[in-house]
């Protein structure tokens, strides 16, 4: 079960970042989960929101630069050593792993972590595989 995540690039100054904010906000776009990265020119800011198409359209209107990008959630056991053990599964099947970051959000006794796949599906496949709960659009946007 792969989710939406959307990239967008934002120029290096100051006031930018708010700018993306407010229009996302305008548009009533609820923000699951961000992430930054960035350089001395630009930076990209990764986000899992409510209603990925509306905040793309939104988005795209007011002149930024956004693409769409599958992505996977899973639940990792909050406890020391529990990222460790999706990162084996991952390591031991060969899984590329681009990027990840984390949600804010708690499932029971577990977070949830974002990953960034270069073969989403195989990646979902051993996850499964391996007892590691998935999360699908519905449960990410419902959180």
């Amino acid at each position: 079960m792969k989710i939406t995540q959307l990239s967008v690039f934002l120029e290096n100054k100051k006031g930018r970042l708010y700018e993306a904010a407010q229009v996302l906000g305008d548009a009533g776009i609820d923000i699951k989960a961000l992430t930054i990265a960035e350089s001395e020119e630009f930076g990209v800011l990764r986000i899992v929101v409510d209603k990925p198409d509306t905040a793309l359209d939104a988005l795209k209107e007011k002149g930024f630069v956004a693409s769409i990008t599958d992505i996977v959630a899973a639940e990792v056991s909050d406890r020391p050593g529990g990222l460790a053990a999706i990162l084996k599964v991952l390591s031991d099947n060969q899984i590329n792993l681009e990027y990840m970051y984390a949600f804010v959000e708690k499932t029971a006794d577990n977070a949830i972590v974002v990953f960034r796949f270069d073969d989403p599906d195989q990646a979902i496949t051993m996850l499964k595989e391996n007892g590691i709960r998935v999360l699908g659009k519905k449960e990410i946007q419902g959180l």
